[in-house]
């Protein structure tokens, strides 16, 4: 196993109070770049981030996220969204790797085939899709924030609707969590006790 990314899973925890520093818009472009590695079906990639960053932006995310401090005080918050309707593009995303020869022509159409399939008029589909993919991107973003010496917190208490209002999302965007990325303060809780391996395990 890689002791690298052991270390990073293991020492990773959720951080709510954050010290003031500015990160630059490369490193915000770098967690966005390794978040988008993550898997999705058909490889959707049925994902969006807004990097809120600026003080107007901030207060806005805040209010639609029942004035939770961290919004305020990390470098940046991410609004990581999930796309319902990423299947009516997916020739056009798949086209990246038929062109570098990475994946065959026949299999990308036949992806495509059975995305449009499974997902043309399959509202519950393609809303359970974008939900997994944009956590799985938030999740390894959180990792891509610790690898690089940041902390990170999940945030799942805000108003999607206000989200949607503030930010003008259109009604195939989801907002389906909020990332908090930056330098963490000392006051944070280290990290929680997690359940025995025999809680949660079964092996048949």
């Amino acid at each position: 196993m890689n002791l690298a990314i052991k270390k990073i899973i293991e020492e990773r925890t959720s951080v709510s109070k954050y010290n003031e520093y500015e990160m630059s818009n490369e490193t915000i472009e770098e967690l966005v770049r390794l978040a988008s590695l993550s898997p999705s079906a058909y490889n959707l990639q049925n994902w969006h981030f807004i990097a809120v960053q600026s003080n107007d932006a901030k207060r806005r995310l805040q209010q639609a996220a029942y004035g939770q401090p961290q919004v305020a005080e990390a470098s940046v918050t991410f609004v990581v969204i999930g796309q319902l309707n990423a299947h009516h593009t997916l020739e056009q995303t798949l086209k990246l790797s038929v062109d570098r020869d990475v994946l065959p022509k026949s299999i990308a159409q036949s992806w495509v085939d059975a995305a449009k399939q499974s997902h043309e008029e399959n509202s519950s589909l393609q809303r359970d899709e974008a939900i997994r993919s944009a956590s799985l991107a938030a999740m390894t973003l959180m990792f891509a924030a610790q690898a690089m010496g940041y902390g990170s917190g999940a945030m799942g208490g805000f108003d999607s609707q206000q989200v949607s209002d503030q930010f003008n999302l259109s009604d195939d965007n989801i907002p389906v969590m909020l990332v908090t990325v930056g330098k963490p303060a000392q006051s944070n809780w280290q990290q929680k006790i997690r359940k025995s391996v025999s809680d949660i395990l079964t092996i048949k």
